[in-house]
């Protein structure tokens, strides 16, 4: 065991009994006695003062809850989704997805939790966004992403945190070393030790080895949305050298001396290659009948204003339902105002006199963002991404990025 707490030596031992698999995994945690409650903070978990209060099964409990929050690396993941939405990040609806999640998961491996306590069926329930089972709960939501989608109401969030504090939830987690890719060798040593772990407990039958792997938290999805916009967009926006019939290839330029020299033939003519005279464009359609949400499309303006602000690109939006009825050039200061602005809501969709507009403006790419729900016109001579609040039929033309829940 790294590190040594007298405060918890006993539930850990008897952790060894009931719960080979998290027993195993105690081994890769710091345990340290310490001040105020017992929290975790990156690898090591701290136990303040009342933990000795406790009796043995809610020590086992808590001691077995902080550790999978070290196993499931919530710290650092906290600090990558804190990165990402910057001001707009609430710990405490983290530590309200990451505890709902660790508490299901004691209850069904047999664990007492500390009462009252925050529990993934309920908290999913009172966020309007119920589960048939603590099972099926379990393998769609792991932490990160229902943490986003927690953040995406604002009276929303305000009630569920009302609601964690009558169910005893305090903040437990601090916060890590943020690593937005999750391809570390540190996440990936936590996970293989999961995996071992986990069918060490199998084979014994009993705690969290019972439950196999189905917890989604054991792999949560790597690359966030942004990072490939980001790459799209970069890719998109990046000035490439053109041809140029003003400005001969060097190959035919030797080719000519030679033919002098010679006193051949004049070979054939072959243009040579320039830097763009003008900057790139990006045209971004925001389809204002969709349901993208405020958080996904505050996210969305942060990466395309960095884009745009490191490729020098000019950026136009477009507001958009049945036809364009808002066109504003965001320059750096234009963005800030994006959330702002006055956009008319309902009515269909109707993407024609987007593309129209859009193709006068010759952009290096055109963002929809929108729902695809509506009839497609022909393609365009541009490239097209769909930004869509979530997964959807496969579009005849242009690259889909699903940008909402998480």
């Amino acid at each position: 065991m790294s590190g040594h707490s007298q405060r918890a030596a006993r539930a850990l031992a008897h952790l060894v009994e009931v719960d080979p698999a998290l027993a195993a995994l105690a081994l890769w945690c710091r345990h340290r006695d310490g001040e105020g409650a017992t929290r975790t903070d990156g690898d090591t978990i701290s136990y303040g003062p009342g933990f000795d209060t406790l009796g043995l099964p809610e020590q086992v409990g808590l001691v077995a809850h902080h550790v999978l929050h070290v196993a499931l690396r919530h710290s650092d993941r906290q600090a990558g989704l804190a990165e990402r939405l910057g001001e707009g990040f609430d710990p405490s609806l983290y530590g309200l997805a990451a505890d709902g999640i660790i508490n299901e998961v004691l209850i069904l491996a047999g664990h007492a939790v500390l009462r009252p306590a925050v529990m993934l069926t309920e908290l999913l329930a009172e966020a309007g966004m119920p589960a048939p089972s603590a099972v099926a709960a379990l393998e769609r939501w792991d932490a990160d992403r229902l943490a986003m989608a927690l953040h995406a109401d604002a009276k929303r969030a305000e009630r569920l945190r009302e609601w964690g504090a009558t169910r005893g939830f305090a903040v437990d987690l601090g916060l890590g070393a943020p690593d937005e890719a999750g391809e570390t060798q540190k996440a990936a040593d936590w996970r293989n030790q999961i995996l071992r772990a986990l069918e060490a407990g199998r084979r014994a039958g009993s705690g969290i080895g019972r439950l196999g792997a189905i917890l989604a938290d054991l792999a949560p999805p790597s690359v966030p949305w942004e990072l490939v916009l980001r790459g799209l967009l970069a890719r998109a926006l990046t000035e490439r050298p053109h041809l140029s019939w003003r400005r001969p290839a060097r190959a035919w330029l030797a080719q000519m001396a030679e033919a002098e020299r010679r006193g051949g033939p004049v070979p054939v003519y072959q243009p040579g290659r320039a830097r763009m005279d003008a900057r790139p464009r990006l045209v971004v359609g925001l389809d204002t009948s969709s349901s993208i949400d405020a958080q996904a499309m505050a996210l969305f303006a942060a990466e395309a204003e960095g884009i745009a602000r490191r490729t020098g690109a000019e950026v136009h939006l477009m507001g958009f339902d049945e036809t364009v009825f808002l066109t504003r050039r965001l320059d750096p200061a234009g963005w800030q105002g994006l959330q702002d602005l006055a956009l008319r809501r309902g009515g269909g969709t109707d993407y024609a006199d987007l593309f129209d507009k859009a193709g006068r403006l010759a952009p290096a790419m055109l963002v929809v963002l929108s729902d695809l729900d509506a009839q497609l016109p022909q393609k365009p001579g541009f490239p097209v991404l769909w930004a869509v609040p979530r997964k959807v039929a496969e579009p005849p033309y242009g690259r889909v990025l699903v940008i909402g829940e998480g």
